[in-house]
């Protein structure tokens, strides 16, 4: 008897341990709508970003959209076609091909800061305007039709060409995008940021630049002002300027930046900047020489612009000269990197 219980007791273990089994070999249904699915094991890398790809025979630059403050009214423009009209605008499409893809390197960037930036006073409702001594330039297709003339067929292929070839490529120091700004031609040296604008941004610090009288147009330029009118633009700005009836006790020691420019000039025992004094009587650049003769005050100026950053004839003389605008670039903005622009803009503009 005991048997048989000891047997019948063995049985039922075995057949309630196989259907355990065949229990575990049935694969678990699927969840039902509305209920979390098990969590995968943890990853031993990290999952890349999401990144916006574009369609077959897109570009990374038409994923994004800029807004721009035009003389009409406020305009989105898809990336690339709005750097088209950048690069037109602000450099000669005569130039170098190497020397545009710098440019709109530069300009990309520029963009991309903006687009990150809190929106302006002077344009709350757009990113970028098309004022180049506010932002950048930026012409219409018909205004650079108009700008071209019969050349606009081979230079808008060689503008988009420029920024298809350098399509999504921005420049980055420690991981942010930088401040790309740029100006037309240098005076043998560029600016710093500290001296243009009292800030210190490490990669826009002085550097040579090739340009020469014989590459940029009016390089050097006079600007004559009459005594009288000097005397009165300067009393308006600085009051407490003591300027007598005679021109030749009005000027003091001048302050010279390292690249050369004016830092300061003392006028009337005030120290007045260099910037000041481009401003007020709409001199080119802040290299400056002063002269004084028996009626007029003379400015002569080398180069144009504030003196930061690219150079642009300053890039086409060294694309002249073999360089890559890679090369061009990474020698204007000392310390960058080249960088995605999708890493910085991957939901915002999708």
């Amino acid at each position: 008897m005991k048997r048989i219980v000891a047997a019948a007791l063995l049985l039922t273990v075995f057949a309630l341990g196989f259907s355990i089994l065949i229990a575990l070999a049935k694969p678990l249904p699927p969840p039902e709508a509305g209920q979390a699915s098990p969590s995968p094991p943890p990853s031993t890398s990290p999952s890349p970003s999401p990144t916006p790809t574009p369609a077959a025979g897109g570009t990374v630059d038409s994923l994004f959209h800029v807004t721009v403050a035009l003389p009409e009214g406020a305009a989105t423009l898809p990336l690339d076609e709005y750097l088209i009209g950048v690069v037109g605008g602000e450099m000669p499409a005569s130039f170098e091909p190497e020397a545009l893809k710098a440019q709109a390197v530069a300009a990309r960037t520029y963009t991309l800061s903006r687009m990150l930036s809190a929106p302006r006073p002077e344009h709350p409702d757009a990113h970028v305007c098309s004022d180049y001594t506010h932002c950048q330039a930026y012409l219409t297709p018909e205004e650079l039709r108009e700008r071209w003339g019969e050349d606009y067929e081979a230079y808008l292929a060689k503008t988009a060409d420029a920024v298809r070839s350098t399509d999504g490529q921005c420049l980055v120091y420690e991981g942010a995008p930088i401040e790309a700004v740029f100006h037309s031609s240098s005076a043998g040296k560029t600016a710093s940021s500290a001296e243009v604008w009292g800030r210190v941004l490490p990669y826009l610090v002085s550097v040579d630049s090739p340009e020469t009288a014989q590459d940029v147009p009016n390089y050097e330029s006079t600007v004559t002002v009459s005594h009288a009118d000097f005397k009165n633009t300067i009393l308006k700005a600085f009051p407490q300027a003591k300027l007598g009836d005679d021109p030749e006790t009005w000027f003091g020691p001048k302050t010279l930046s390292q690249s050369g420019r004016i830092e300061s000039v003392l006028i009337g025992g005030v120290a007045v900047p260099g910037t000041e004094l481009r401003t007020l009587f709409g001199l080119r650049s802040t290299a400056i020489e002063i002269r004084l003769t028996g009626t007029d005050v003379v400015f002569v100026t080398t180069g144009y612009g504030h003196g930061a950053g690219l150079s642009q004839y300053g890039a086409n003389a060294m694309a002249r000269d073999g360089r890559g605008y890679r090369e061009i670039l990474l020698w204007y903005y000392r310390g960058a990197e080249f960088g995605d622009i999708r890493l910085f803009l991957p939901k915002r503009n999708p």
